[in-house]
């Protein structure tokens, strides 16, 4: 009966012995490491990158491109100008002649009414 009080039977002895082997054997176990839920993965990072890199290509491609378009529509434009700049130069050309045309004709009346006026 002593011994039952002091908790030193078989029984006792056996469970704290094997709460001592559960004990020991639960320090060897792996613990659960902690992972973020949110944490990426080598794939996803390398994924991420890679659409980075196609987005700054794209990019300098669509600047690339548009810088071609802005040239060839500023050398369209300056062909334009140069264009009607020759056009203005004929038609300025034109009425120049024109008018010297016509001081040529009124130079012609002027001789045949001094001609006439003379024959009087």
């Amino acid at each position: 009966m002593n011994s039952e009080h002091q908790g030193s039977g078989l029984t006792d002895r056996l469970q704290r012995a094997a709460e001592a082997r559960q004990a020991l054997l639960a320090k060897f176990r792996p613990k659960p490491s902690v992972t973020l839920a949110e944490a990426p993965s080598r794939a996803a990072t390398k994924q991420q990158e890679l659409d980075e890199v196609r987005a700054a290509r794209a990019e300098a491609k669509a600047a690339k491109k548009q810088a071609a378009e802005d040239a060839a529509e500023a050398l369209r434009l300056s062909e334009e100008a140069a264009a009607a700049a020759a056009l203005d130069a004929k038609r300025g050309a034109r009425k120049e002649r024109q008018a010297l045309t016509k001081a040529e004709q009124k130079a012609r009346r002027d001789a045949r009414y001094a001609a006439r006026k003379a024959r009087k």
